[in-house]
């Protein structure tokens, strides 16, 4: 991710400290890395998402900014974005960055639980009920996903278990 080893030991600590809610340290942390690899969308991203904890939307914003500009592909950043336009109350800006973040991610669920939130706060139930059903949809596949990755998981150790391979204790 990171061609430099201070960049990627300091995002690690950025990612440490914002864990521990330590957001201050985290922006400092971003920063730094920032300065070694200033093309790095992930950690414009990162450092957006502390001062979005810190409530300094307009920093927030900003770093959203120059992460979809290195990457404009980038979903997660459009719909973060759209959250901090929400907060300003400009639900027009927030929609847009919500509906571009399913367009670039279709199976997005986050995005389309915060559209229809919006569409929900502007009157346009219609649109937050559709977009509630995909949420529904997404969630459905997701557990369904997880069970059948536990199935296979668990075929296998009990086929191991049969072979002697395995002990009953590993489950």
């Amino acid at each position: 991710m990171f061609d430099n080893d201070i960049a990627k030991t300091k995002f690690d600590e950025g990612v440490a400290a914002f864990l521990k809610e330590n957001y201050e340290d985290a922006v400092s942390f971003f920063t730094e890395v920032i300065n070694h690899e200033p093309s790095s969308a992930i950690v414009y991203l990162s450092r957006g998402a502390a001062f979005t904890r810190m409530e300094r939307t307009e920093n927030s914003i900003r770093d959203f900014d120059k992460a979809i500009e290195l990457k404009p592909d980038y979903a997660r950043a459009y719909h973060l974005r759209g959250l901090e336009h929400e907060k300003r109350g400009d639900a027009k800006k927030a929609l847009r960055d919500f509906d571009k973040a399913v367009e670039l991610d279709p199976e997005y669920g986050a995005a389309y639980y915060s559209r229809a939130a919006s569409h929900s706060k502007t009157g346009h139930e219609d649109l937050a009920r559709e977009d509630i059903e995909m949420v529904t949809m997404f969630t459905e596949k997701n557990i369904s996903e997880f069970a059948n990755e536990n199935n296979i998981w668990r075929s296998h150790q009990l086929k191991l278990e049969a072979e002697d391979v395995a002990d009953v204790m590993d489950r």
